[in-house]
């Protein structure tokens, strides 16, 4: 598989772009393959210490059809740069290249939300059955970094971001959209260019492969009515109808009529949208034929994954909760519904034009004792709420700030949520970032 991909960029002038994590780790696995092609690294920012040719600056992106091969970084946007259509054919990833050799045994998974959890879900269901399996992708874990570990029967489990899928012509086995909310349109611009970059999942599936869906998201649904995907359609639904995987209105979860899990064990995994994840994840484990038994007890073990609705402590009577993985309305609202005792919800974050009457309206309809309102959202959603008897809506500068008043105002033996709602680049690296502070903060005496 590796000699496959080496051969398909030897002797070809390659330029890698973006030279983050993904694109380090491109040009590692080409030195360690003893790639003979030509390689230039483009960046918008400087390249030191490297002896390769660089080319970098604000026209870094002006050469590309000098290249044979663009081997991209999922976070550079070229939208709005009308490229050629023989540039945009020269460009491929390193997602792509996998898959041009080994999409058989490669699952996808994408949505708006919920994909970390799946993903990361699905891989530890699929090790317990002591089978070879890799997982990389968005999850912060370059395919590059892990493909010398691959045997022939490595299955690959791989969280794609709409910018991974963007350029794909070519898509994986069993595909997985769990869900398509207003999301990232400071990259795709357009929210029917967002939802299109998702479809690549099932766009370049054949009759053999699998595409896995929630038929409750209407707006995934309805993608799927426009589109003529070819794949083996496998949906999952909360409401009873016979889809592959449904839950009946009892506790029961079931797989083409067969009893395969029950909402009531006890789990680590909170709220119905986890209910959903863990739907998809026994539909997928359904198809590779795993043993059930052994599936069920490594959901209900798995703990989740830091930043996402993430028990962090109970300091001075107050349970902490960060959630700085919900960058979207959506999101929060499901922390709230997962969560019966919030009495402080700290939001707010870096506006990026996408829709917050979900928010507004749900935290209208319910009561939440103490709003705390960050930048930039925050303030914008503070001037839309209706305050209600009883509540306080404060509007606070910085998350330390936000911490402290906390501490304060909450009551003891309830929960202190902190589920932006909103992208964190604002005031922060990353939410990874802000939720290590709101950490620091919570301890801090």
């Amino acid at each position: 598989m590796i000699d496959k991909i080496i051969a398909k960029l030897n002797q070809k002038k390659i330029a890698i772009l973006g030279f983050g994590r993904e694109g380090k780790s491109t040009l590692s696995f080409l030195e360690r393959h003893h790639s003979t092609a030509s390689i230039t690294l483009l960046d918008l920012h400087p390249i030191e210490n490297t002896n390769y040719p660089t080319i970098t600056g604000p026209s870094y992106l002006d050469s590309l059809e000098e290249f044979d091969i663009i081997i991209k970084t999922p976070g550079i946007s070229l939208n709005g740069l009308n490229l050629k259509q023989e540039i945009k054919k020269k460009i491929t990833s390193q997602l792509a290249l996998l898959l041009e050799v080994n999409k058989k045994n490669c699952i996808g998974i994408t949505g708006t939300k919920g994909k970390s959890t799946t993903s990361s879900l699905l891989y530890e269901v699929i090790k317990k059955q002591n089978k070879n399996v890799l997982f990389a992708g968005n999850i912060g874990v370059p395919l590059f970094d892990v493909i010398d570990n691959c045997k022939p029967t490595t299955l690959f489990v791989i969280e794609m971001s709409s910018h991974q899928l963007e350029y794909l012509t070519i898509s994986p086995h069993i595909g997985v959209i769990l869900n398509l909310f207003q999301d990232h349109l400071d990259h795709a611009k357009t929210v029917e260019h967002y939802y299109a970059c998702k479809a690549n999942m099932f766009q370049y599936q054949t009759t053999d492969d699998y595409m896995l869906y929630n038929e409750d998201n209407n707006t995934l649904t309805d993608l799927i009515k426009q589109n003529n995907f070819l794949g083996k359609p496998y949906s999952i639904s909360f409401s009873g109808k016979e889809e592959a995987t449904t839950k009946k209105k009892d506790t029961s979860v079931y797989f083409q009529e067969k009893l395969i899990y029950d909402t009531k064990n006890k789990r680590n995994l909170l709220g119905n949208h986890n209910i959903e994840n863990i739907m998809i994840v026994l539909t997928i484990a359904s198809i590779l034929g795993l043993d059930m038994g052994t599936v069920q007890s490594s959901i209900n073990l798995f703990n989740g994954l830091p930043y996402r609705l993430e028990n962090i402590g109970c300091y001075e009577g107050i349970t902490y909760f960060r959630d700085t993985l919900a960058t979207i309305p959506e999101a929060t609202i499901e922390a709230l519904e997962a969560l019966s005792n919030v009495n402080t919800l700290i939001f707010g974050g870096m506006d990026r034009g996408i829709d917050y009457q979900p928010l507004i309206q749900y935290l209208n309809k319910h009561f939440i004792p103490h709003l705390i309102c960050m930048p930039t959202t925050g303030y914008k959603i503070a001037e839309l709420l209706k305050k209600q008897e009883g509540q306080e809506i404060y509007k606070i500068e910085t998350l330390e700030e936000a911490v402290a008043l906390a501490k304060q105002i909450t009551n003891k033996q309830t929960i202190c949520l902190l589920s932006p709602a909103a992208s964190s680049y604002e005031q922060f690296k990353n939410y990874a970032e802000k939720g290590d502070k709101f950490l620091a903060y919570v301890k801090k005496s």
